[in-house]
Formats: structure tokens, C-alpha cells, sequence
């Protein structure tokens, strides 16, 4: 099962195991993230599970979707890592993974 390392809005940080399989949004909100608001359940059309990512691990996610990014447009928080993690499953490649819950705008 993949450790990844999240970071949440306040700062705090914990070590989460996630299940392959699943997306990065569920094991962040399964795993008792409540900043990670998720409200349209993972079909791509809100852009509340908004996270940055570790640039290192770039080439381990699935390329950003024309419907992702016109929904990261709509952020005034997107940067060059910015992703949704409802558009990134979890795969063993992930183990080591930092994310950072984007805050909210």
C-alpha cells in the first residue's frame, strides 16, 4: 500500500496509507482531511479537491485532461503543480508522494 505524505491547509502533516486503486482525493478525505471538500465526488466538475503536487513524481500521473485543466483555470491558487486529486489514481508508483491541499479560491 503506498505511504503518501499530506500536507493540509493549516500545515499540519501526517503519513496516509492508500489503497491502489482508489484516487489520491479519496484516501486525502477517507483519511479524516476535512479541508478536502471533494463536493462533487470525484466527477471532475468542481475543482474542490485541488492539490499540489511534488514535481518529482510528475512523470508518475496521468497527463492533465482538457476538463481538468479548464477546471484548474478556475482557481486563483493554480501553479505549476497544481492537479485534482480526484484525476489521479493511486498506483504503487506513488509510494513517497507529497501533496499539499490547495486553499480555497
Amino acid at each position: 500500500m503506498p505511504k503518501i505524505t499530506v500536507v493540509g491547509q493549516s500545515g499540519d502533516t501526517r503519513e496516509i496509507e492508500a489503497t491502489v486503486g482508489t484516487t489520491l482525493m479519496e484516501a486525502i478525505r477517507d483519511n479524516g482531511f476535512d479541508e478536502m471538500l471533494a463536493l462533487c465526488g470525484g466527477c471532475c466538475s468542481c475543482a474542490t479537491c485541488h492539490v499540489f503536487v511534488d514535481a518529482a513524481y510528475a512523470d508518475k500521473l496521468p497527463p492533465v485532461s482538457a476538463d481538468e485543466d479548464d477546471l484548474l483555470d478556475s482557481s486563483d491558487e493554480r501553479n505549476a503543480t497544481s492537479r485534482l486529486s480526484c484525476q489521479l489514481p493511486i498506483t504503487d508508483d506513488l509510494d513517497g508522494l507529497t501533496v499539499t491541499i490547495a486553499p480555497e479560491g
